[in-house]
């Protein structure tokens, strides 16, 4: 049987959850306040983190007083989740549908860089508006494109010129398809939501070496690893150097210094 999308990237969160925390954590972490900002969470917001992963989004709303709720698809993210930060309700649940929440039972809703990974984003999206309160707040945020997320255009390139970037990986939305405001506001509008708005907000990854890079996205990525562990051992190593390279120009007071912004876009529910 042909693999889904959805099980292939199942299966690469459920391995990659300690090297994401390791070196995506502090990166992904930088959009949060930008999120719970637009959505006005404070103290008593009933508030939802869909595609939760290790719960950072989860546990900054619990920071500002809100009671939490958080859902993954992934066990093993949950469980990683659950011991960084607990006090909050997880659920292992579908992003697509969110059966396990009722109608109108938020106040707001966030989702950080989980859109990229799902196989129909908007049925999310529609999802969300659905356990939304009237009045309540939707916010996602997605990789800027790739020429401005540098730490992409240096794998991506790489994989072009020593590896095979047209290995068949399950039918999936393109990576890049929400790395435009507008292109947000659209979705947001064709999923129900009214008074659509997006920001690019300003992000650098900081990494201890430039043979850092690579390995965070071989083991600590689901889609461009999956890509990255299909390439043959020869082209791997490849990519591996020109990665090391390329990085290198991006070192400073001993560390490297990546620029990753993120488009943030949010929405109302009328």
């Amino acid at each position: 049987m042909t693999q889904t999308f959805k099980d292939f990237e199942h299966d690469g969160w459920q391995s990659a959850v300690e090297q994401y925390d390791n070196s995506f954590g502090n990166l992904t972490r930088q959009a949060i306040p930008f999120i719970l900002d637009v959505l006005t969470v404070k103290q008593g917001t009933r508030f939802l983190d869909v595609a939760c992963g290790p719960g950072y989004l989860a546990a900054a709303a619990k920071q500002r007083g809100a009671p939490v709720k958080a859902v993954d698809f992934s066990a093993a993210m949950l469980a990683k989740a659950r011991l960084a930060n607990p006090g909050i309700d997880y659920a292992e649940g579908d992003a697509e549908d969110l059966q396990a929440f009722a109608d109108n039972s938020f106040d707001a809703v966030g989702m950080n860089f989980g859109i990229l990974h799902l196989g129909r984003p908007e049925a999310a999206l529609t999802a969300m508006r659905r356990v939304l309160a009237r009045g309540g707040r939707a916010a996602f945020t997605a990789w800027a494109t790739e020429q401005e997320a540098v730490g992409f255009a240096l794998v991506l390139r790489a994989i072009e010129r020593f590896g095979n970037p047209h290995i068949p990986l399950p039918a999936a939305p393109p990576f890049f398809r929400y790395s435009e405001p507008a292109t947000c506001m659209d979705a947001l509008s064709r999923c129900g939501f009214v008074h659509p708005n997006a920001q690019v907000i300003p992000q650098t990854w900081e990494l201890d070496s430039p043979d850092e890079v690579f390995e965070a996205f071989l083991h600590g990525t689901a889609r461009t690893g999956g890509l990255l562990r299909r390439q043959t051992p020869e082209q791997l190593l490849g990519i591996r150097e020109a990665v090391r390279a390329s990085a290198t120009a991006y070192v400073s007071q001993g560390k490297v210094h990546i620029p990753m912004p993120a488009v943030l876009a949010w929405a109302q529910k009328e």
